[in-house]
């Protein structure tokens, strides 16, 4: 599930729709956000083919991504900012790690990109660095000595680092809410985050971030789900949109970024899901 740090080229995104479908893979999500600037695909494939369908696709893009001159209000430090691995429901998760060792080693060594495992790939040494490395983004990454798993010592001038590994499945969703100004989302975000810190048990594993919408004239409350299995998607969904009235703001729709297993669905009836969008062996 790649997600790329461009949004606003839909010559792009065909290109890679394409090439990912020519390849054989199955396209599960393939969609631009142009106030993130980001993409993220989402696709299956057999293991072992992923490495190099994934290194065509970095061919595509960073010839044509520059993250000096790169706008967005989603942080990043990547071209490629990040590229899950995960296996699909009931598969195993080694299949997972070795095609993202290997994709890894092949990226840094392609395109001079230091490159930073995560998650079950991770070797035990970035556990503390990867947040502090995200929260400077890309420009606080320039003229930094990096400690990376593959690659150079110093961030790529254009492409910045990525960050590669496999991980458990996870449900990634936004809610908009009908308000341009981002004040609401976020103080949202905020207490998500503070009730999660305190084990609050309804935002086990939950992740938020609020963002403003412009184009849209929206605002949004990102939301990743760690732990889908603990805390399903409507309650979340229910409890955003009670915490927005409070504060005199409507939620104005709900959004599935990526995919969602069958098992999940009787339990986010709030998402708007296409069927190409649920996996399932």
């Amino acid at each position: 599930m790649p997600n790329w740090s461009f949004g606003r080229d839909r010559d792009l995104l065909r290109r890679m729709r394409e090439a990912i479908e020519s390849a054989g893979a199955a396209v599960h999500f393939a969609e631009s956000d142009p106030d993130h600037n980001r993409t993220v695909t989402a696709f299956t494939h057999d293991a072992e083919a992923l490495p190099g369908l994934l290194l065509r696709l970095c061919d595509l893009a960073f010839d044509r991504i520059d993250l000096n001159r790169h706008t967005g209000v989603h942080p990043r430090i990547g071209a490629l900012d990040v590229c899950p691995f995960v296996p699909l429901p009931g598969q195993p998760m080694e299949p997972a790690i070795r095609a993202s060792l290997e994709f890894a080693e092949r990226l840094a060594e392609r395109f001079d990109v230091p490159v930073f495992l995560y998650e079950k790939s991770e070797r035990g040494r970035h556990e503390a660095e990867l947040p502090a490395l995200r929260k400077g983004g890309f420009g606080g990454l320039l003229g930094r000595a990096l400690n990376p798993d593959f690659g150079p010592e110093r961030a790529h001038p254009r492409l910045g680092v990525s960050v590669v590994g496999a991980r458990d499945f996870l449900i990634a969703m936004n809610v908009d809410l009908d308000r341009p100004e981002p004040d609401v989302a976020r103080d949202l975000a905020r207490e998500i985050r503070r009730l999660r810190a305190e084990g609050d048990p309804r935002f086990l594993g939950v992740r938020a971030l609020g963002f403003p919408l412009a184009s849209r004239g929206l605002s949004q409350v990102s939301l990743n789900l760690t732990m889908p299995d603990l805390t399903p998607v409507d309650p979340i969904v229910a409890w955003v949109r009670v915490e927005a009235a409070r504060r005199g703001v409507r939620t104005a729709g709900t959004e599935l970024i990526g995919v969602i297993r069958k098992r999940d669905l009787p339990t986010a009836g709030t998402l708007r899901v296409r069927p190409q969008q649920v996996v399932d062996p």
